[in-house]
């Protein structure tokens, strides 16, 4: 009984068997669309200025010549594709980690930004880089000196990162 309550419930009326009153509405909403001005960039010559929420490549901040990272190892840890990987070793002047392999898988990363979330010293960030081309897949495994970038270049994407946290 229920089930013949429901078949009849979501019968379609003659208008809606028709689909013309729906064809109508997609042609309308066209021709609408069509007479807005247009938001095509042309892009080489019109370039895209991300903001600082964006999330492009990430990469690895270099403060004072020197990468901020400590090797913990959490960003390897956490990242759900397996692209990044690092090896530590210490220091002998300051009893301190450094990574002595840093490398990232670009064709593996899905751009998550769980690296940049877990990480404690800000070290690792999602730059603004979004052209990203590679010729082989030995080019994108992105290694140390490829991922360093300087604190200057990525201040707006920490200073997002310093308001929403």
């Amino acid at each position: 009984m229920n089930v013949k309550n429901n078949i009849e419930a979501n019968r379609l009326t003659f208008w809606e068997e028709l689909y013309l009153p729906e064809i109508a509405r997609g042609l309308g909403l066209t021709l609408r669309r069509m007479f807005k001005p247009k938001m095509t960039r042309q892009y080489p010559e019109e370039r895209w200025e991300p903001t600082g929420s964006y999330r492009g490549r990430p990469v690895l901040v270099e403060e004072d010549g020197t990468e901020r990272c400590v090797a913990c190892g959490l960003c390897s840890r956490v990242c759900p594709a397996l692209a990044i990987e690092v090896q530590a070793a210490d220091t002998e002047l300051n009893k301190e980690r450094f990574p002595v392999k840093f490398e990232i898988n670009m064709l593996r990363c899905i751009y998550c930004g769980f690296c940049e979330e877990v990480c404690p010293e800000e070290a690792i960030v999602m730059s603004k880089d979004y052209e990203l081309v590679f010729a082989s897949q030995e080019e994108a495994i992105m290694d140390k000196p490829r991922l360093l970038t300087p604190v200057a270049v990525l201040q707006d994407r920490l200073e997002f990162l310093r308001q929403y946290r």
